[in-house]
C-alpha cells in the first residue's frame, strides 16, 4: 500500500518568557517522533495531557510548520514555514476538531458551511456545489432540510457529522481527528466512530486519531502510537500493544484509564441494580 503521511525525526520547539532575572526559554514539545500511515489505515496518537499528542496533530494536518523534521503527504515533502500551500496540497489533508460548535460558523448556515471550501478552492458552479453539498449531508446521516439551519439547531453529534462532512468536501486522502467524540455522550460517540468507519471505507481515507480514550483507540485503530513528554516511547500493531504494552509508560496509561466502554457501563449499572435488589430482600 502506499503511504499517505509520514514524519521522520519531527520536533517543535515553542519559545517560553523568561523572568526579571532569567532569559527566554525554549521548550520542545514534539521531539524526533517518526511515524508513517497507509493509505486507507488508522494511526491513534494517544497520551496524557501534555504529551504533545495535539501539538503533532496540527503539524501533520498542515495547520503548524515543525521546528524541525520532515513531512511528507503523497510521498511529496511538505514545509509550510519556506512554500505557501497549493489548493492541491490542502485539499489532500483536513481536519475535524474536538469542539464540533467552535469550529463552525453559528452565522452561517449548513449548506453555506459545506459549500464554503469548494466555493474557495474550485470553479465549480453553484448549482454543482450545491449538489455536492447535499450529497454530503446524505453520506454523515442528515437530511436535505438541514441544508438551510443553522449549527445551533443541532445536537452535538449532528454538529460534529457536519463538520465532518465539511472536512470531506474536498475529497481528502486524509483526515486528522483530534478528540473527535470526547465532548460526545457514549451512544452518540459510538455512532460516530460507525460513520468514521463507514466513510473510510466507502472512500479508502487514512485518519490519524487523536484521542485520550482507549476504548475508543481499541475500536478504530490499526497502529497506535504513544507519546510521552513529546516522545514517541511505544509504537505498534493495535492488537500487539493491547495485548502486551512494552514501555513502562505505557503499561501505566493503560492501567489507569478507565473503561468507558458501553458494555462495560452497562454490566456496571446491572450489577448495582441487582444489589439494590438484594440488599432491599435482606
Amino acid at each position: 500500500m502506499s503511504v499517505v503521511i509520514e514524519g521522520k525525526a519531527l520536533t517543535q520547539d515553542y519559545a517560553v518568557g523568561g523572568g526579571m532575572f532569567t532569559g527566554a526559554k525554549t521548550v520542545r514539545a514534539v521531539k524526533g517522533v517518526d511515524f508513517a500511515v497507509e493509505r486507507g489505515k488508522t494511526l491513534a496518537i494517544v497520551g496524557e495531557s501534555g504529551s504533545g499528542k495535539s501539538t503533532l496533530a496540527r503539524i501533520i494536518a498542515l495547520i503548524d510548520a515543525p521546528s524541525g523534521g520532515e513531512l511528507r503527504v503523497a510521498g511529496e515533502v511538505v514545509d509550510i514555514a519556506r512554500q505557501r500551500l497549493t489548493p492541491d496540497m490542502r485539499s489532500k489533508v483536513q481536519m475535524v476538531f474536538q469542539n464540533p460548535y467552535g469550529s463552525l460558523n453559528p452565522r452561517q448556515k449548513v449548506g453555506d458551511v459545506l459549500m464554503e471550501p469548494l466555493l474557495i478552492n474550485t470553479a465549480l458552479p453553484a448549482a454543482e456545489r450545491r449538489d455536492r453539498a447535499e450529497a454530503m449531508l446524505a453520506k454523515v446521516g442528515l437530511a436535505p432540510e438541514h441544508f438551510n439551519r443553522y449549527p445551533h439547531m443541532f445536537s452535538g453529534g449532528q454538529r460534529q457529522r457536519i463538520a465532518i462532512a465539511r472536512a470531506l468536501m474536498l475529497n481528502p486522502a486524509l483526515l486528522v481527528l483530534d478528540e473527535p467524540v470526547s465532548a460526545l455522550d457514549l451512544s452518540v460517540q459510538a455512532q460516530v466512530l460507525n460513520l468514521l468507519a463507514d466513510l473510510q471505507e466507502e472512500f479508502d481515507l487514512t485518519y490519524v486519531f487523536v484521542s485520550h480514550d482507549l476504548s475508543v483507540v481499541r475500536y478504530i485503530a490499526d497502529d497506535v502510537l504513544v507519546l510521552s513528554r513529546g516522545v514517541a516511547v511505544e509504537q505498534g500493531p493495535r492488537a500487539d500493544l493491547f495485548a502486551k504494552p512494552q514501555h513502562p509508560y505505557t503499561q501505566q496509561l493503560f492501567v489507569a484509564t478507565p473503561v468507558t466502554d458501553v458494555a462495560a457501563i452497562r454490566a456496571r449499572v446491572e450489577r448495582r441494580k441487582a444489589a439494590r435488589i438484594g440488599a432491599l430482600s435482606n
